[in-house]
């Protein structure tokens, strides 16, 4: 449990977000005077590569992936790094191919495109996947995974938690459309970066450096952890040849044709624009390896060596998590 600067900072952060994303919805509004498709949807067709980026690489690290990343770098070491790296190939294919075909088609989503190529019917089908995806996935989740933190780190009732975050995404979300969206993930991008390098430095200092980190490995016969390329008879089932052949049918569908992925690239100013901010996304999408997974690894060697107690978290002495985040 955190003390009460903590708390306040947590709450100064919610509040600006909040404040922020208003402020960005009401500019919004005055540039852009109209409230067609293009305008609330497409933020007016105004954004520029770095917040096209930023705002992508926040869509894909949202509570979701910080948790369950460090997670895996708990449970398996690096393997689910691959995800992270293969990702920048899959963000070099939107720049080159998907970016230009989709900005001159000049739709405002992709379930208009479908309609323009094949019928009404087609439209309706990947809009009805669309928001039955978004919620399940992407929304429940990531509400879950929030309510699960501010429960943990601050004795807040996970439902109310979750109620207040919708909430306040809600109002900024409804008043500023996507530029409002993209301004706020900018922020969270970048609060979220910079905590993630100063608690992997943290933890790392705090383990005493690389070579104590091989030691209990080594103790544990779990060399292997350090491994992204794993044989056909690892325990994981991701042997290299399935991430390989695999991730590739997956990657090109998130990056290239999800529409909670894809509506941050519509809003370019223009192609260079929409071209460069995938590509930044995708020098954005090496950092995780290095500030999600890895201290993920660092705590299970701080957990093996008893310097980070885990027991609130339902870990057994093995280092297994009991519930998945």
């Amino acid at each position: 449990m955190l003390g009460n600067l903590d708390l306040g900072i947590a709450i100064f952060y919610i509040l600006l977000i909040l404040v922020v994303g208003v402020l960005a919805g009401s500019v919004r509004f005055k540039k852009v005077k109209e409230t067609s498709a293009e305008g609330y949807f497409l933020a007016g067709k105004t954004l520029r590569w770095p917040a096209i980026g930023l705002a992508l690489f926040a869509t894909n690290i949202s509570t979701i992936h910080l948790v369950s990343l460090a997670q895996s770098g708990f449970d398996t070491g690096l393997l689910n790094g691959n995800f992270e790296w293969m990702a920048a190939f899959t963000l070099i294919l939107l720049a080159l191919f998907f970016v230009p075909f989709y900005l001159k088609s000049g739709v405002a989503t992709l379930p208009d495109f479908l309609e323009r190529r094949y019928d009404r019917a087609s439209r309706d089908w990947l809009t009805f996947i669309s928001i039955l995806s978004a919620i399940v996935i992407h929304i429940a989740f990531s509400m879950l995974a929030g309510g699960i933190v501010l429960r943990t780190l601050f004795g807040f009732n996970m439902y109310l938690s979750i109620t207040v975050i919708c909430v306040i995404t809600g109002i900024y979300t409804i008043l500023g459309g996507l530029r409002a969206v993209v301004v706020t993930e900018s922020i969270q991008t970048i609060v979220l970066l910079a905590g993630a390098f100063i608690i992997s430095f943290a933890a790392f200092d705090k383990m005493g450096g690389w070579t104590p980190m091989k030691a209990v490995l080594e103790q544990d016969n779990a060399l292997d952890r350090l491994s992204m390329l794993r044989g056909s008879n690892d325990g994981s089932g991701m042997p290299w040849y399935a991430v390989l052949f695999g991730y590739p049918i997956l990657g090109i569908w998130y990056w290239c044709a999800d529409q909670t992925i894809v509506q941050r690239v519509l809003g370019a100013k223009d192609e260079n624009h929409g071209r460069v901010g995938a590509l930044f996304c995708g020098v954005l999408k090496i950092l995780p390896v290095f500030i999600f997974v890895l201290p993920g690894l660092f705590a299970y060697t701080l957990f093996r060596t008893g310097q980070l107690d885990l027991s609130c978290l339902g870990v057994d002495h093995q280092g297994q998590v009991n519930s998945k985040g």
